[in-house]
């Protein structure tokens, strides 16, 4: 099973950027769907962007237009850029990775993926 670590949360304010970054423990890129999910308090989790191992990608639409899925294939890491946040993206985000078929892969359905990491923390105040 492979091992996901998230990094790169914090605290901004609204209309700045961060990235988050995802690393893997073993060679993920050539075979792995590669998704970020986010969970508010009281809400469910959801999926807001994915990555296939092609390199196809597709977004919530809660976030198209600032949000873009990279990954950096020589490093075994998924990347989350995310512009002009906004108080509602305030969520804890997920890394995830599955072996999937890609159009199963954009679908970014919750219960195809398999491995998670343990999350971390972004706050957007107004």
């Amino acid at each position: 099973q492979v091992e996901l670590v998230e990094s790169g949360g914090g605290s901004v304010q609204a209309g700045e950027s961060l990235r988050l970054s995802c690393t893997a423990s073993e060679y993920t890129s050539s075979r792995y769907c590669m998704g970020w999910f986010r969970q508010a308090p009281g809400k469910e989790r959801e999926g807001v962007a994915s990555i296939t191992a092609d390199g196809g990608t597709s977004y919530a639409d809660s976030v198209k237009g600032r949000f873009t899925i990279s990954k950096d294939n020589a490093k075994n890491t998924l990347y989350l850029q995310m512009n002009t946040l906004k108080p509602e993206d305030t969520a804890m985000y997920y890394c995830a990775a599955a072996l999937l078929l890609p159009w199963y892969c954009l679908e970014r359905t919750r219960s195809r993926f398999g491995a998670w990491g343990q999350g971390t923390q972004v706050t957007v105040s107004s």
